[in-house]
């Protein structure tokens, strides 16, 4: 397989590729006026025979009409003479009556002979007439296939031309390809050499760390012999004997856990003290009336069981209690030192006891009420399934009482549970909490149907209803109490969502809080200002008020000068004098007002452009951000692009190799089919040939055999 590389074996390849394709053009250029050039010539061969059979055919024709027209002539005479010899015939009647009978019989004889050659005459006819058509139908034929032919020679240069089309499209396309994979290549082998000196640092950087790392490992080897001389940390024995850390988040959890068990056996307590009392009235009431008739002993002896009920179901309660107040923020707790675990156990194994002594009693009553003249095929269907449901439900009871004697097991025997299998215990309680959930909802499925079908019978009390709904409720607490919801989980894309939403607010609320820290020291600077101006304000009326009071000095010392002889003024020098008074505070008035005013939109420009700057350093700061983020993820898109690069190379020299296959593969089959048309003209132009000669020679025989048979009968003519 020829493949497309870079570099200088690359272009050899290419080259001799190149000419190769040159000399399989040319071999098609020479090919294709040879191959035209032998069926023309087989074609006219052809035609030749074909315009030699019908010369001969026409040269028999007209010897065959030369003949029968003296055979016409031959036929008149004898006419002729046959008429002459019968008028002569008629005259010599009765004398010459042996010669006439002569005559008569050759003159049938010649009618016979003449009536056969007739005959034979017209068979030759339909010989030459057949023969004709014949010749006609093989030209239409041979036409018919030689425009077939001409017609598949033109699809065949068709398709030979469309594909040296598309083979030089696709060498040109190989060629733009070969030279864009050639700068890859080259920008991929710098690439690889950068990679090359990063793998030697790194690996330079690699051996450092491990010198570096088997120093210290050596190092804390040696302190620890020097320094250690008794280490008993593979020893379990001595493993116990460690003072255990106190961790105060563990506690607080730890009492969390312990508050939700506790609330958890108190409902539970509460749940199944209900269920058994009522369970025990309802004995008591059906299928037999206490009040009325006495009750049968197996039913008596289950009610004496179920109100014992309180002496198993209150312990519960009470030792889970105990281990809750001893788990105290003090106190360090694990199940080696949770030492109330085991009277708690102990109480739950007592009311497993208590189950399964009353277990066969409800069995047996169950089926007492099926054997009932009253039960339906319903009700009993009901009983069978809750009796399955009691049994699973003290199977549950027992096996959470293996597993919780199991968790007790370390604070009294800790070789006898292993610390590694203490989260599969945990697991399969939770499994069995779980299953207890189950068995609670099936059971209050089947008690509802049951309820509800002894409604319908007749012979109901109000205290069987009232003592039904009891036992639902308190099954409907029990399957709450032991199937508490969970919080939802919030779906994968929401999450995301979410997170999104949390990024962007968080985002923004960054950027509100630096715009607000902005506004704020801009609100100091302008607080510092506008007590600048303040003071300077303060500053003018003191100013002011001394003006005025150095005013009111001098009118005082005015009028003590010249007391009640004030100087006579004109009024035109009052009025100058108030005139230049009043333009002096305009003047005064105008001058702070420029000022105030120029401070003015001097402090507005300036807040302005803080705000200005502001606004640009917050734009800024998010751009950096999104840029940051860009440039992360062009990082991560330019290592993707990387890899479908490489993908993209590999792909390019395997589908080189195909087509360098697919093209040796057409050429192949190209010189194949031309072979083969060579091969198919030759054997139909020889079978054409021996065709002819067959044909030609048949017909020579059959010309002479008549040509004989006219000799002879000519000749016995005359």
């Amino acid at each position: 397989m020829v493949r497309v590389r870079g570099g200088k074996g690359g272009s050899e390849e290419g080259v001799e590729s190149r000419g190769g394709e040159l000399k399989a053009r040319s071999k098609r250029k020479v090919l294709r006026p040879a191959l035209k050039e032998e069926r023309e010539e087989a074609v006219k061969e052809e035609l030749k025979m074909k315009d030699q059979s019908v010369r001969k055919l026409q040269q028999e024709m007209d010897s065959l009409t030369f003949r029968n027209q003296q055979l016409a002539k031959r036929v008149e005479l004898l006419q002729e003479e046959l008429v002459n010899s019968e008028t002569k015939g008629k005259k010599n009647k009765k004398s010459n009556d042996s010669p006439s009978q002569l005559r008569q019989q050759r003159q049938s004889v010649f009618d016979e002979d003449l009536q056969n050659k007739i005959e034979e005459n017209e068979r030759l006819h339909k010989q030459v007439h057949e023969a004709h058509e014949q010749h006609g139908q093989i030209e239409t034929d041979l036409r018919g296939r030689l425009a077939v032919l001409e017609k598949e020679t033109a699809q065949h240069q068709a398709v030979v031309e469309g594909l040296n089309q598309k083979y030089m499209d696709m060498i040109e396309k190989l060629q733009n390809d070969k030279a864009n994979l050639e700068v890859k290549s080259q920008s991929l082998e710098r690439e690889a050499k950068e990679c090359r000196l990063r793998a030697e640092e790194c690996q330079q950087q690699l051996k450092n760390t491990y010198d570096d790392l088997s120093s210290r490992l050596d190092q804390s080897a040696s302190v620890i012999q020097e320094k250690v001389s008794f280490n008993d940390t593979r020893f379990t024995q001595y493993n116990t004997l460690n003072v255990p850390v106190h961790d105060r988040r563990h506690q607080l959890k730890a009492r969390d856990v312990a508050s939700q068990a506790l609330a958890f056996l108190r409902d539970l307590v509460g749940a199944l003290l209900n269920l058994h009392t009522y369970m025990e009235q309802r004995v008591q009431i059906y299928p037999i009336d206490s009040a009325t008739d006495t009750v049968s002993s197996l039913n008596q002896k289950f009610s004496e069981y179920l109100h014992e009920n309180a002496s198993y179901v209150r312990p519960l309660e009470d030792g889970m209690l105990h281990l809750y107040e001893s788990i105290t923020e003090e106190t360090v707790t694990s199940l080696e030192t949770a030492v109330k675990l085991k009277p708690f156990s102990e109480n739950l194994n007592a009311y497993v006891c208590f189950l399964k002594k009353i277990l066969p009693y409800q069995l047996k009553s169950l089926e007492e009420e099926c054997e009932s003249p009253l039960c339906t095929a319903h009700l009993q269907a009901r009983n069978l399934e809750l009796q399955s449901d009691m049994k699973q439900l003290t199977a549950v009871f027992e096996k959470l009482q293996v597993y919780i004697s199991l968790l007790a097991l370390p604070s009294t025997k800790p070789e006898m549970l292993l610390q590694t299998n203490h989260n599969i215990v945990f697991t399969q309680l939770a499994a069995c909490l779980h299953s207890l959930h189950d068995v609670t909802k099936d059971i209050l499925k089947h008690y509802n149907q049951k309820a509800s079908l002894e409604q319908e019978l007749p012979t109901v009390t109000q205290k069987l209803k009232t003592t039904n709904d009891c036992i639902l409720s308190s099954i409907v607490a029990l399957s709450n109490v032991s199937g508490k919801p969970c919080p939802e989980s919030v779906p994968y894309k929401e999450a995301l969502v979410n997170r999104k939403v949390l990024l962007s607010s968080t985002e923004s609320r960054e950027g509100l809080s630096q715009q607000v820290i902005q506004s704020q020291e801009k609100i100091a600077k302008l607080e510092q200002e506008k007590e600048h101006w303040m003071l300077e304000t303060q500053l003018a009326k003191i100013k002011l008020e001394k003006e005025n009071q150095r005013i009111a000095d001098l009118e005082v010392q005015l009028k003590t000068t010249f007391p009640g002889h004030m100087p006579l003024v004109d009024s035109n020098q009052e009025e100058d004098s108030a005139l230049n008074l009043e333009t002096g505070i305009l003047h005064e008035d105008s001058r702070e007002y420029l000022i105030k005013s120029h401070y003015m939109t001097r402090v507005a420009e300036l807040t302005s452009q803080l705000q200005v700057a502001d606004s640009k350093s917050v734009h800024f700061y998010s751009e950096c951000r999104a840029l940051a983020k860009r440039l992360t993820l062009g990082e991560k898109s330019r290592e993707t692009l990387s890899e479908e690069v490489k993908v993209a190379t590999q792909n390019v020299v395997r589908l080189q190799d195909e087509l360098t296959t697919t093209k040796r593969s057409y050429e192949d089959q190209l010189s194949m089919m031309s072979d083969h048309l060579c091969r198919m003209n030759e054997t139909l132009s020889k079978q054409r040939e021996e065709i002819d000669t067959l044909r030609m020679g048949n017909k020579v025989n059959r010309c002479n055999k008549n040509n004989t048979h006219i000799q002879s009968d000519y000749s016995a003519l005359f």
